[in-house]
């Protein structure tokens, strides 16, 4: 029987933080009755019923965290938003307690972390939970290239909690956990469309930052010039007071240093933040550009862009892009991969299998039953890049990235047009800003007649954010497409 606890005199599952804080203000509830809510419902529909499979693993102290933290908003009052708000990280987030750091790959899979990443320590100082951590796509989709996403030799294969659909990249447990109520909010990581895609896939917020807005410090590395942290979230406002909590500067992480001061970005929620906003909309997209053509949906595309100019929005149509259908190299990523994940190996405690990036190879074809479920064809090609970071090829591909990426793309499209964000169907737009190192806030826009969930991505130049997001509020509120799945008991 389903704990009888008060979270569905609120607003069913679908609570925000805002009303949580609320009701636990009041006492209406408490954060322990919220983790064991969500565990409860990890337990019944993750593990058991559709079999979801987006958490790794629990945090066994999340009840005792919950009652501490209950104590402190009685005697002391509370530290923020997140006071008390459960939160989930993806897997390859180093944490310093009983959960394990992995990226979802077996050869790691007894890693207890020695420290916790730069963002778990700001997330606890502001008072959340860690909930547990989810799976992922295994090393971020750098083992193989047919591995399917959200696949880990560790965890097994994240489903879509709407349907037999692509459940998105590798930051798929984490957006499934958030699509399935089994948390308030969660963390997940990009390096390309890693946060972007599952949001879509999932019909739910996903915000993927400037890059070094908030701190890589103690999360598993794929490449050195793209990876960021991101906030995951069923509504703009989690995911803004989530973003607000993450970001900030790292004396450990020289991305972090060209930072602003603390925002608080839950103040850039504004209902009418359409109104004058001038956006561009980018609609020349090949349908290769997609993952399959089930992915795109002109006639809710052009709802969209319609309800933009309902909103007061001055929306300027096919605009010009000239290094979006480039045809980007891999010698920068595939150089980093190798060089970074290397040096995370040689970090690890003498107790682990394995300490290099060639010994991880090994001991996957050792273990190749359990390990190698699609191959590891990319670990294979990359194993024998020989001084990542001399390779000629890579130095002037880390130039010419940035300059095709901003240049020729998101700085010419906003400059040319005096934008103030760019609107690009799904996620399509993730490998640009990717390049680019620039924000993008993706946000659910209706449903297929198949049941699929479809969404829109704003962009924009660094450190835009607080322009995005008003923008993807506006449209969230004005719109309301977010719906929950149906989830069945086993």
């Amino acid at each position: 029987m389903e704990p009888n606890f008060k979270l569905k005199n609120l607003n069913g599952e679908e609570v925000t933080i805002f009303e949580l804080q609320e009701a636990m203000g009041k006492g209406e509830v408490t954060s322990r009755e919220l983790v064991m809510y969500y565990m409860y419902r990890i337990a019944t529909h993750d593990q058991s019923g559709q079999n979801i499979n987006s958490i790794m693993e629990i945090n066994p102290d999340a009840i005792f965290i919950a009652e501490s933290l209950d104590k402190e908003r009685k005697t002391r009052g509370i530290r923020g938003y997140l006071h008390g708000i459960p939160v989930l990280l993806k897997e390859n987030i180093e944490t310093k307690d009983k959960m394990r750091t992995s990226a979802g790959a077996l050869a790691l899979e007894n890693n207890i972390s020695e420290t916790d990443a730069f963002l778990v320590k700001k997330l606890r100082e502001a008072g959340a939970i860690i909930l547990g951590k989810t799976n992922m796509t295994e090393l971020a989709n750098g083992v193989s290239s047919k591995m399917w996403a959200g696949y880990s030799s560790k965890g097994g294969q994240v489903l879509n909690p709407y349907g037999d659909f692509f459940v998105g990249g590798s930051s798929s447990g984490s957006a499934v956990a958030v699509a399935s109520n089994f948390t308030s909010v969660a963390v997940g990581t990009e390096t390309s469309a890693s946060i972007l895609s599952p949001a879509i896939q999932n019909s739910i917020v996903g915000i993927k930052p400037t890059v070094g807005l908030i701190s890589r410090t103690g999360i598993i590395p794929y490449s050195y010039s793209q990876d960021t942290a991101g906030a995951i979230a069923r509504t703009v406002s989690d995911a803004s007071i989530l973003l607000s909590v993450l970001a900030g500067k790292d004396d450990n992480d020289p991305a972090t240093w060209k930072n602003h001061d603390t925002i608080d970005y839950s103040t850039y929620l504004d209902k009418n933040g359409l109104e004058g906003a001038k956006i561009g909309v980018y609609r020349d997209v090949p349908l290769e550009q997609f993952r399959d053509p089930d992915e795109y949906d002109k006639i809710l595309f052009n709802n969209t862009v319609e309800e933009l100019t309902k909103a007061g929005a001055i929306v300027i149509e096919d605009i010009e892009m000239p290094a979006f259908d480039r045809k980007w190299n891999w010698n920068k990523l595939n150089n980093e991969f190798k060089h970074g994940l290397d040096n995370y190996l040689r970090n690890l405690p003498q107790s682990m299998p394995v300490h290099t990036f060639s010994e991880l190879v090994e001991w996957n074809e050792k273990n190749s039953e359990k390990a190698l479920k699609y191959g590891q064809d990319l670990l294979k090609n990359r194993q024998h890049l020989v001084n990542p970071l001399k390779n000629p090829n890579y130095i002037l591909e880390s130039l010419t990235d940035l300059y095709y990426s901003q240049n020729e793309g998101i700085d010419y499209a906003i400059a040319k047009y005096g934008l103030d964000a760019i609107m690009f169907p799904s996620y399509v737009g993730a490998e640009i800003c990717a390049r680019a190192g620039y924000p993008s806030v993706a946000v659910p826009a209706g449903f297929k007649d198949n049941g699929r969930p479809f969404g829109v991505t704003f962009a924009g130049k660094a450190f835009s954010e607080p322009m995005l997001i008003r923008i993807a509020f506006a449209y969230e509120q004005r719109t309301k497409h977010r719906k929950k799945p149906l989830l069945s008991y086993k």
